[in-house]
């Protein structure tokens, strides 16, 4: 509903500029299949707000967006390292009972992951995304998808994002996620070199999957719990993309929504967020895109068999040997950057 926009926009922020939101729209900055529209829609026939949903596909660009003062954002998806980094730096509202009052029904363990700067939202893993047609056996290792297969080459999509792109890599020689180190960082860098002949496309697959010459090429891809349902959406055929968490674990992730600082329209900004995060709407929402909940409420309002289905909440094994995604250090991330520039303009 209301307008979409892509990042695929050859000027990016004057897309943002020129879909400014008008007195009655609010502009949401998102992953794309990343909300049930019937919720927006309902907002809405409620207030007569709409909400143009802008769409990013990694990390990196979504924190570009954040850092612009002009990028007419009102509430966005971040992750909570994000939520840290730009909540102290003035760019998120804080957040609390008394501007959203829904929090009531969200644990202080998801809240202060959120930093307090947003709503938890959604969570899960980060593992390996597979085509059952193409790839039989369940990938149970990151070197499935790190040490593929001879019938894998040109049909892997990996991340290009400084965060993502290193979760397969060092989970898989065994190191942190959140490595600074330029001992580890420069092992990845050659687990990742050594993989770069298999990789079709450095693009996030929900992306890449859309494009009629690289989507059908497309076999197996690093992805998070919950983006199969995604894909086989996009693809029109049910239970043809599967997801596997590697043995190694994998990235154990959280999303915020959070109302921009410096939005027009912060009270109804606000209330979007409440709204969202509302028992029942938090219960509609996890349940159409098929991912966990992060609120009390919505979760004791689910049916026994989603809250016992290990696909949708993993167990308590598969979070222990998954890893959190941490603050990184300038030079880490700029470290980070230099890798997955040079191995994507060297495809």
């Amino acid at each position: 509903m209301g307008t979409r926009l892509s990042f695929f926009c050859a000027a990016l922020l004057s897309c943002f500029v020129n879909s400014a939101a008008h007195a009655e729209s609010l502009n949401l900055l998102i992953w794309e299949s990343y909300i049930d529209e019937d919720i927006l829609q309902r907002f809405t026939a409620e207030t007569g707000v709409t909400v143009n949903q802008i769409y990013y596909d990694s990390g990196d660009k979504r924190d570009e967006v954040l850092a612009d003062p002009g990028s007419n954002i009102d509430v966005a998806v971040v992750g909570e390292t994000t939520a840290n980094l730009f909540g102290n730096r003035g760019v998120l509202e804080p957040l609390d009972t008394t501007n959203v009052p829904v929090l009531k029904d969200y644990d202080t363990r998801w809240r202060n992951r959120c930093a307090n700067y947003a709503m938890p939202y959604l969570w899960g893993t980060m593992g390996i995304l597979y085509r059952s047609d193409k790839v039989q056996e369940r990938p149970n290792s990151w070197s499935a998808l790190m040490q593929p297969a001879e019938p894998l080459r040109k049909h892997i999509a990996m991340f290009n994002d400084h965060n993502e792109a290193f979760v397969a890599p060092l989970s898989l020689l065994g190191l942190s996620i959140n490595a600074n180190d330029q001992d580890s960082l420069k092992q990845a860098f050659e687990a990742l070199k050594a993989q770069a002949p298999y990789v079709l496309t450095y693009d996030y697959v929900i992306t890449s999957i859309q494009h009629a010459n690289i989507g059908p090429q497309i076999y197996m891809a690093v992805g998070y719990s919950g983006d199969q349902h995604t894909l086989n959406n996009k693809v029109g055929r049910p239970d043809l993309w599967r997801y596997s968490l590697p043995k190694e674990g994998g990235l154990f992730w959280l999303d915020c929504l959070a109302v921009m600082s410096a939005s027009k329209q912060k009270a109804m900004a606000l209330k979007l967020v409440d709204f969202i995060g509302s028992p029942e709407n938090a219960k509609q929402n996890a349940l159409t895109l098929r991912m966990p909940t992060t609120s009390n409420a919505a979760l004791n309002l689910m049916p026994d068999a989603v809250r016992r289905n290990p696909e949708v909440y993993p167990d308590q094994s598969a979070l222990d040997r998954s890893q959190i995604q941490q603050e990184l250090s300038t030079q880490s991330i700029q470290i980070r950057r230099r890798i997955i520039s040079s191995l994507v303009h060297f495809q």
